[in-house]
């Protein structure tokens, strides 16, 4: 089993009357690259103010090794932080920089002078690790916003953390760079075995880096998984939504393994229902498959169809039921074209039904209930 760094206990926060987190609960496993993910406003940037000490929470602990840290300062907790815009010294070249962190650790400027040579290796060793080799003598001011971003990597992590604490710091980068950092930064995180914690409101940056995710609505955690976990098997229509694209309806799973969704009977995995539970039920639009109108489950009206590099994404309106379907192929159809939908099983993902609007579940002919 893996072990707990941290762990908050019951936190809340209220700033202006507002609730920004709400008696939240959360463990941290050592070693591990966690991402708290959520819409502006969720409360995740304040939750890793509470971890980095920059913030003290109304109630609730928090523990680091088991031990409660509330009334430690930033700069006695093991933890180090990358903020988004960097806090560079344009005074200082990159290996001032860099450096700099060891100043954190509060050695005397005589047992520095002594310690030249480890620093000199240790600002060596951190320029290798973020892929900056040789650019010690370099101008903060005359690199790129990803190399910056690298060299305030660097700063954090040469006194060597138990925890990094990240965030949105690739939020100031383009797209392709901001892929590639993503990449980087998991790389380092696994190399030097720290913990990351790592703030963003990107579903891709999540997936792509994360170990564990923990997605944020509210000041209220709504989830927490793997990646595939959370994409896979989203426990409530926010998650679903949040993290990709979904066709999210409401169905009733008339027992285990039987959901009706779109006014017919489907087969599914899932199980643990109440028999007639009404449901949500979650359908990526990659798991779609077009079919001719007689090959198909379901029979729709394809409405657009957009060209998006590696695949069509395309909105297709169902016949004999009120629902416009998501669709991404790499086949494209015609606009006003008449085509049959298909998805299996394992392409559906059945959850409780909170948040989901029946409204207009009755609406569907009973007829076409029927398998």
């Amino acid at each position: 089993m893996a072990e707990s760094i941290i762990r908050l206990e019951n936190i809340s926060v209220a700033l202006g009357g507002e609730q920004i987190l709400k008696n939240l609960n959360l463990n941290i496993n050592d070693k591990e690259f966690v991402t708290l993910l959520g819409p502006s406003g969720c409360g995740k940037t304040t939750t890793l103010r509470i971890i980095g000490g920059f913030q003290r929470q109304d109630s609730g602990n928090v523990f680091f090794a088991n031990e409660i840290i509330n009334d430690l300062p930033p700069y006695k907790r093991n933890v180090n932080t990358v903020f988004q815009k960097y806090a560079l010294f344009p005074h200082l070249n990159v290996f001032g920089n860099i450096a700099y962190g060891l100043h954190m650790q509060k050695v005397p400027k005589e047992e520095r002078k002594k310690r030249k040579q480890e620093i000199k290796k240790s600002v060596e060793e951190m320029l290798a690790l973020v892929n900056l080799r040789g650019f010690e003598n370099r101008d903060i001011m005359s690199l790129s916003g990803g190399q910056q971003q690298r060299v305030a990597i660097a700063r954090a992590l040469i006194n060597k953390p138990h925890v990094l604490l990240l965030d949105e710091p690739l939020g100031a980068l383009d797209l392709k760079l901001r892929k590639e950092m993503q990449i980087e930064l998991k790389n380092i995180q696994i190399k030097t075995g720290i913990t990351f914690i790592y703030v963003t409101h990107d579903q891709e940056e999540a997936l792509t880096m994360s170990d564990t995710v923990v997605v944020m609505k509210g000041g209220e955690i709504q989830q927490i998984g793997t990646p595939q976990d959370i994409y896979n098997e989203p426990k409530n229509a926010f998650v679903a939504d949040f993290i990709g694209e979904s066709n999210i309806l409401p169905g009733v799973m008339l027992e285990d393994y039987r959901v009706e969704i779109c006014g017919r009977l489907f087969e599914c995995v899932d199980k643990g229902f109440e028999d007639n539970e009404k449901v949500g039920v979650v359908v990526r639009p990659e798991d779609i498959e077009i079919k001719s109108e007689s090959e198909g489950f379901l029979t729709g009206v394809v409405k657009s169809c957009v060209f998006k590099g590696v695949h069509y994404e395309m909105t297709i309106e169902q016949i004999n039921y009120p629902y416009t379907w998501l669709v991404h192929s790499t086949d494209a159809a015609e606009i006003g074209e008449t085509v049959g939908m298909c998805f299996y099983p394992n392409d559906i993902h059945v959850m409780k039904g909170e948040d989901i609007d029946y409204s207009y579940f009755s609406n569907v002919p009973e007829e076409d209930t029927e398998e």
